[in-house]
């Protein structure tokens, strides 16, 4: 049933998705947290999960521009049953909107394999992610990737390598701009220290550490199955694969960095994770066994949050 109806895209699709969404993050705030909003704070709160919803679109739009998956729904299937396991995501509005703009430098760097108009869509993609540090410091990170697209596409071009430069500068040159009116300039040097306080981790719960444990195993074990598969079929996108697994390695990276009682920054490793898994499903050719497999990826991220809720 499952598998009947996330095999195609389907207007009934986002339908069941976005709704999902909608119920379950006023859920985690109201009845979960027991959180209490001013009517602007509540303001806010309805542009996240808009920004939120918006991210299921863009998600499919990738994965479906990019051909990294087939066409199908369970990228953004799996999207939102990895918010039903880390739960706490959506009480943190940095975490998404940071992953909001990491996914559009995603969106762009990925479409360099067209090799055409090379150079905008590097500086695209490095204003992006200068955007999503200044809601998470150590995104900056993601600039990796940015040298590792050119690396995989256009190595000997020099003036590629420059690129990001101008990106970065040009990136701080419109925040500066946006400071000086708020008057706020020292919001620099407050908010890029790249520190890590083990004491605040919130991985020094066990519960935590383990929930992150096995979901990194889970999304490198689909990953290396989803590697060998493309190596016997020989289907090219050993590349756009790569460039996925570095920037789940990113995220994680992020994600020990920075995760504390009131930051939660692992949901910028769902993007990479949920291409992984839907790989690892696509290459599963009986119905049964398949729908199995979908049945177990529904209901164990709700009894993950059952079990997080009651200890």
């Amino acid at each position: 049933m499952i598998s009947s109806i996330f095999e195609k895209t389907k207007p009934i699709n986002y339908i069941i998705l976005l709704g999902f969404l909608f119920i379950f993050y006023w859920s985690i705030h109201f009845l979960v947290f027991n959180s209490v909003y001013q009517p602007k704070e509540l303001l806010l709160h309805i542009g996240i999960l808009a920004l939120l919803m918006f991210s299921i679109f863009v998600v499919n739009f990738i994965v479906k521009r990019n051909k990294v998956t087939g066409t199908n729904s369970f990228a953004i299937l799996f999207y939102t049953l990895l918010i039903v396991v880390f739960p706490e995501v959506l009480m943190d509005s940095n975490a998404i909107l940071c992953n909001f703009f990491l996914l559009l430098s995603i969106r762009r760097l990925l479409s360099i394999k067209s090799l055409k108009n090379i150079k905008l869509k590097i500086f695209d993609a490095t204003l992006w992610i200068t955007a999503a540090s200044f809601f998470y410091d150590w995104a900056l990170l993601y600039l990796i990737l940015v040298f590792v697209s050119i690396y995989f596409y256009e190595p000997k071009n020099i003036r590629s390598w420059m690129v990001p430069i101008v990106g970065v500068f040009t990136a701080f040159m419109i925040a500066t701009s946006l400071l000086i009116l708020a008057d706020n300039l020292i919001f620099f040097e407050n908010h890029f220290v790249f520190s890590y306080d083990y004491t605040e981790n919130y991985f020094l719960d066990w519960k935590n550490s383990v929930k992150l444990g096995l979901y990194a195993l889970l999304v490198s074990v689909a990953g290396i199955l989803g590697f060998v598969r493309l190596g016997k079929s020989g289907i090219g996108r050993i590349i756009t694969m790569r460039f996925i697994a570095i920037s789940f390695i990113l995220g994680l990276v992020v994600t020990l960095l920075k995760s504390s009682t009131t930051h939660f920054p692992v949901l910028i490793t769902f993007f990479p994770a949920v291409i992984f898994a839907t790989n690892y499903v696509e290459v599963i050719k009986r119905p049964n066994v398949k729908e199995i497999v979908l049945i177990a990826a529904v209901l164990i991220p709700f009894i993950v949050l059952t079990v997080g809720r009651l200890t």
